[in-house]
C-alpha cells in the first residue's frame, strides 16, 4: 500500500483534511504532519522515509525539509501543492482544492 504524506506548518487544518480524504482508502495510506515546532504532530526522519509520496501545501514547507531532512528526502517525490494558509480544517473550498489536486491517487481506487 503506498504511503502519502501531507505536510503543512502546524499540522491543525490543511494536511490533516488531506490526511482524512484518505481515510479508509482501499490504494493509499496517508498520515500528515507540520514543519512548526508547536505542530500538532512534528514532521520527522521517520515518518518521511515511511512516505512513498510527500504533499507540501507550500514551497516553504519543501525548503524547510530540504534543510532539515536532506538525506532523508534526496529520494523521495515531493510535490507543492501551493495551497496557502487560508483555511479552517474540513473546510469546503480547502476539500474541493484537495481532491483536484489529488485527483490521480483518490481515484486508483475506483
Amino acid at each position: 500500500m503506498p504511503n502519502l504524506l501531507f505536510i503543512c506548518s502546524k499540522n491543525q487544518w490543511r494536511s490533516p483534511t488531506a490526511e482524512h480524504l484518505f481515510k479508509n482508502h482501499q490504494v493509499y495510506e496517508a498520515r500528515s504532519a507540520g514543519t512548526s515546532e508547536k505542530a500538532r504532530i512534528k514532521v520527522s526522519a521517520k515518518l518521511l522515509a515511511w512516505a512513498d509520496v510527500v504533499f507540501v501545501m507550500e514551497r516553504k514547507h519543501k525548503q524547510l525539509l530540504q534543510q532539515r531532512f536532506r538525506e532523508v528526502i534526496i529520494e523521495k517525490e515531493v510535490v507543492v501543492l501551493d495551497i496557502e494558509d487560508n483555511y479552517q480544517y474540513n473546510d469546503p473550498e480547502l476539500i474541493a482544492y484537495l481532491t483536484n489536486a489529488l485527483k490521480p491517487y483518490l481515484e486508483e481506487a475506483d
